[in-house]
């Protein structure tokens, strides 16, 4: 499983998507598109705008709850999540994490709206290790960035060396059991509008997140995540998936996508096993169909 796993993120990373650094992409790119705030009133509005567009996303990756905590945020780009650790719960260290200087100094700035203390570090996209002592975090959260680095089974044995006895992890990875893949990306995209013919749908997929692009954008189904937590000696679950409102638009269309025989066989079998709950989201082999899979990690010991 690891090596099928491994094998598939390696051909994804193309030497034409290599060209462009994540560092570099992610300097020019973040989730606010630059957005400056001009008050811890317009931060926090825009901190719950932002997890409402993907349903119960926050009760999948909370930022409550950490009292005491030492917390790392990595990838914590411009520092939405930051703000939400600094309002709703009261960590002893709070640090955050990310490639991009530029991403960084807006976090700076908007956590200091809210009169937040946090340790802001700038990393490089491949190094094997991460500025910090063994034991050292309680609490890791990494919301959308595990699938952008190029080595993330590295990271996730750094998780586990810096991670205090009895701590956790969660984290946030793209999810290949969702309307995402199997009905935007392999039948918006590649078949109604006749992208991507070349690849296959996880290269697609690549395509379609975070900008054409972005240099690394890998997508999983949960037994593949798990197989690399348990090669990086991190014990953990798939607790579940946020469906985003643009998954939650397109849903109506899945009886169209059927018809067509392009449609790769695993994305109609999987938009014919959708239940609809009462909020009209589609569930999936017992979960919700989205797009962020969320992942519950421990050292174990």
């Amino acid at each position: 499983m690891l090596r099928s796993v491994l094998a598939k993120i390696r051909r994804r990373q193309s030497p034409t998507s290599r060209a462009l650094s994540s560092t570099s992409y992610w300097t020019g790119h973040n989730v606010t598109f630059h957005r400056r705030f001009a008050s811890a009133e317009e931060s926090l509005r825009y901190f719950h705008w932002r997890n409402d567009q993907y349903f119960g996303y926050l009760d999948l990756m909370p930022v409550a709850g950490q009292d005491g905590k030492r917390v790392l945020d990595y990838g914590c780009g411009p520092g939405n999540d930051l703000v939400g650790f600094g309002v709703y719960s009261k960590p002893s260290v709070l640090v955050g994490m990310d490639v991009s200087s530029s991403s960084l100094a807006q976090a700076r700035e908007r956590v200091a709206l809210h009169g937040i203390e946090a340790r802001l570090m700038k990393i490089d996209e491949v190094a094997t290790t991460l500025p910090l002592e063994s034991g050292s975090i309680d609490y890791v959260h990494s919301s959308g960035v595990l699938h952008h680095v190029p080595d993330p089974l590295a990271v996730m044995r750094e998780f586990k060396r810096i991670l205090a006895p009895g701590g956790a992890v969660r984290v946030m990875v793209y999810n290949y059991d969702s309307l995402w893949m199997h009905l935007y990306v392999n039948y918006v995209l590649r078949i109604d509008r006749g992208l991507y013919p070349e690849l296959d749908s996880r290269a697609a997929f690549s395509r379609s997140t975070d900008g054409p692009d972005c240099p690394i954008s890998n997508v999983y189904q949960p037994a593949e995540f798990l197989a690399l937590a348990r090669a990086a000696g991190l014990a953990g679950e798939f607790v579940g998936a946020a469906v985003s409102c643009i998954e939650a638009d397109y849903l109506p269309g899945r009886f169209k996508a059927m018809q067509f025989e392009a449609l790769p066989d695993d994305s109609r079998k999987f938009l014919q096993s959708l239940e609809i709950d009462k909020q009209g989201l589609p569930r999936y082999n017992g979960t919700y169909a989205g797009v962020d899979g969320v992942y519950l990690l421990s050292s174990g010991s």
